[in-house]
Formats: C-alpha cells, structure tokens, sequence
C-alpha cells in the first residue's frame, strides 16, 4: 500500500510538471523571408527630376509691364499698385494732385484777370477798379502771367503722369532681375590694398554664373 501511495504522488508530481503555463510561454512569429516588397523603386528620371526640383532657385514671380503701364494709364498709381510697390502710390497721387490744384488755382486767377482787362477796355467797372494805378496794360501782363503759370502746371502735370506710366513699366520690367540670387549690386566698403588712402564707400555688382 505504501508503494502504491507513493507510485501514485509520483505520477501526479509529473503530470503537474509536464503542464505548461500560458503566461510562461513566449510567442514566435514565423514571418516569410522570401515575400516580395509592394514597393516599387523609383526610376532614374524620377530620380534625376527631384534632385532637379530640390536644386532649383526659388520661384520668383513676374509682373507684366504691359499691364502695368496700362494700368498706370488707366488710373495713375494702379500701376504701383501692381507691381506691389505700395509706398509709391502717394507720391503719384501727390504729385499729380498737386499738379492739378495749381493748374485749376492759376486758371481762376487768369479767368479774374481776362474779365477785368476786358472791362478795363471797355471803360466798364471791375473787381479792381477800386485799386489805384490799375490800368488795362498791368491787368494784362497779370492775365498773362496766370496764363504762363496755368501752362507750366499742365506741363508738370502731364510729365509726373507720364513718369507714373514709365516707372511702372520698368519697375515691373526689372522686377524678375532685382530678385535673382545671381545677381547683386549693393552697398559695399572699396579698400585700397596697395595705397595709404581710407576705405571708400561703394556700390558691389556680383554676377554668378
């Protein structure tokens, strides 16, 4: 009986060892090595198109001098406006102003003086016939002088509004090369290596090729 207890205690150690536990065992995965990949590789002309794209200069971007003189032409500073040159705007809208208030005051003043001569003429009162001295030749040189001074205004005028159309065309016109990296001209310091002079302010042009 003995024998039998411990062949029995025996056979239950065994079966208990011979368990294995679920928690103590580490899962391996088997992946297939001989699978082929989804991926495509690129060609060399794909290749060589994004090295091209990722070497190339920024963008820059262009502005039409046409559309921008008659722009300016349609309406002095649409022009500026165009081309992103904000800060002119006041200055063509100044200079033409200006230019026109002038011209609007002298022809008042020659208006005034034309009736006065006039009447002076004809032996009739005027707005100045109270003033002694006052005489049909002084009354005309004075029309004549507004008149003169009326012109110059138009002439001023005319070439600030023609300067608004030129200026929005070249600048537009240049645009595209003020911004490329290749080309520079800025302000630079000119040392003389080989004389006793002191450096001179200058202007640097640098052009890479």
């Amino acid at each position: 009986m003995k024998k039998l207890t411990v062949l029995f205690v025996l056979l239950f150690s065994v079966k208990i060892f011979a368990q294995v536990s679920p928690k103590d065992t580490i899962r391996v995965e088997n992946y297939p090595t001989d699978s082929i990949s989804a991926i495509t590789p690129k060609s060399e002309i794909e290749v060589y198109t994004e090295i091209q794209e990722s070497n190339a200069a920024p963008s820059v971007a262009k502005f039409n001098p046409t559309k921008a003189g008659l722009y300016s032409a349609v309406l002095p500073g649409l022009g500026q406006y165009y081309n992103k040159k904000y800060w002119k705007i006041p200055i063509v809208w100044g200079g033409i102003g200006t230019g026109i208030g002038i011209t609007l005051w002298n022809q008042k003043q020659y208006n005034r003086y034309r009736d006065a001569f006039i009447a002076q003429l004809n032996g009739q009162t005027h707005e100045f016939s109270d003033i002694p001295g006052i005489t049909a030749e002084a009354l005309g040189r004075t029309q004549d002088r507004a008149k003169r001074q009326r012109d110059y205004a138009i002439a001023v005028t005319g070439l600030v509004y023609i300067l608004n159309i030129v200026d929005a065309v070249v600048d537009a016109h240049l645009y595209e090369g003020r911004k490329d990296p290749d080309l520079a001209l800025q302000p630079t310091v000119i040392y003389d290596e080989f004389g006793k002079q002191n450096s001179k302010a200058g202007l640097s042009l640098s052009y890479n090729f």
